[in-house]
């Protein structure tokens, strides 16, 4: 039976942190499917359409990667799509104590659901999708900390001109 974890979060834009921690989930799990929240209460930069293109554009040499847009309770979204281990991230302590609740909130919800927490590569432990948003509404260059394909979107959104060092620089 094939092995299918889902990676839930709003991915506002997607950075090199996630998708570090799709890479190496894949080594463990047949197949990743990335669940793009769609929260109408939350203001996001990018619809749920353009965040799910950007992981899409991302994972397209992929057919181990899946992404769905989905809202409501993540153990429904899990159980519809035949999934029972929900990936989630920990970059610092602060995370622990909310993803430790969800996780037995979840658990509660659909004892089948388990929850496997995985650590970011250090160099990506202090990067946040609201960071990178703001890091380029003041300029500062995003090497290193989305994939190209994010930092294109995010000029678009924007309509300014790159950071001083790009992507493709250095």
């Amino acid at each position: 039976m094939e092995k299918i974890a889902i990676y839930p979060g709003s991915f506002d834009p997607i950075t090199n942190g996630h998708v570090d921690i799709i890479k190496r989930a894949l080594e463990i799990f047949d197949k990743i499917l990335i669940a793009v929240l769609e929260n109408p209460q939350k203001k996001s930069l990018f619809t749920t359409k353009e965040r799910m293109d950007m992981i899409k554009e991302i994972f397209a040499d992929r057919e181990d990667v899946e992404v769905k847009a989905f809202h409501g309770l993540l153990v429904e979204f899990a159980k519809k799509n035949n999934a029972k281990i929900v990936i989630r991230g920990l970059r610092a302590i602060s995370d622990f104590e909310y993803e430790f609740q969800m996780a037995l909130m979840n658990r509660k919800l659909n004892p089948d659901i388990e929850t496997f927490f995985m650590m970011p590569n250090v160099k990506y432990s202090f990067l946040s999708s609201n960071l990178v948003k703001e890091v380029f509404m003041l300029g500062g260059c995003l090497k290193d900390l989305v994939p190209e394909q994010v930092e294109n979107k995010l000029r678009e959104k924007f309509k300014k001109d790159p950071p001083v060092k790009s992507l493709k620089e250095n």
